[in-house]
């Protein structure tokens, strides 16, 4: 099945070289050139994935992402960005994004990045009978995660996590006590290993914290310096 993608960028250029190399790569692409279209084109038929740059004209990309998620709207976005900054990456996340790419950027990578979103967006399998249990309620100290609700709490408060957050706390929750190194984790959650200059994992490891390891909480995320992370009680 062919996916489809709602593609908004302002500048003519980038828009048009995008359009072309998503259709090449199979995708059917509505291409608009702001976020009051991107919205329209969006609430007309919804597409399986949104490519949305962050600095548009008017309604920009984070105004776009928070109106989207206000409205319950669950697809995957991928954000275009020409702000590198840690607090700019955090401020998208916060609105909503699942992902980002840098400007300028690789073809290449946007195309591995749309592929990891719409892997985590597809339907789950439903379990075999001896997989039952893997399927619950996973529990680290005060964590409740029920990872067939998507929903997690801490100390009986539930947290709001985005698509990406939740699959790398459940990741971390699944093999907690467990160092993870980077690559697996690169490769779990974003099906891609951006390579050691990265800084992707660091800043969503960073946002999660300040959800699931609140000032007077125990900490639960660690981090073992040179080679990943982990979730464990100490």
């Amino acid at each position: 099945m062919t996916n489809t993608v709602l593609l908004a960028e302002d500048d003519r250029a980038i828009r048009q070289a995008l359009e072309r190399a998503l259709t090449l790569e199979g995708y059917r692409v509505t291409a608009v050139p702001d976020g009051i279209e991107a919205l329209a084109a969006i609430h007309r038929e919804r597409p399986d994935v949104v490519v949305l740059d962050v600095m548009m004209p008017g309604v920009d990309g984070l105004q776009v992402c928070r109106v989207l998620r206000a409205e319950g709207d669950r697809t995957p976005i991928l954000m275009l960005t020409a702000r590198v900054e840690t607090a700019d990456r955090i401020e998208g996340l916060d609105a909503g994004a699942d992902d980002y790419v840098a400007k300028p950027f690789e073809v290449e990578e946007v195309f591995a990045r749309l592929r990891a979103l719409l892997r985590r967006a597809a339907p789950a399998e439903p379990p075999a009978p001896e997989d039952a249990a893997i399927d619950g309620v996973l529990e680290v100290a005060d964590l409740h995660l029920d990872s067939s609700a998507r929903r997690v709490w801490r100390g009986g408060t539930e947290l709001e996590l985005t698509r990406t957050e939740f699959d790398l706390l459940e990741l971390l929750a699944r093999n907690a006590g467990i160092v993870l190194d980077h690559t697996t984790i690169y490769a779990r959650i974003w099906g891609y290993d951006f390579g050691p200059g990265s800084k992707n994992l660091a800043v969503y490891i960073g946002y999660l914290r300040r959800k699931v390891d609140p000032e007077g909480r125990t900490p639960l995320i660690h981090t073992v310096r040179g080679v990943g992370y982990t979730l464990r009680e100490e």
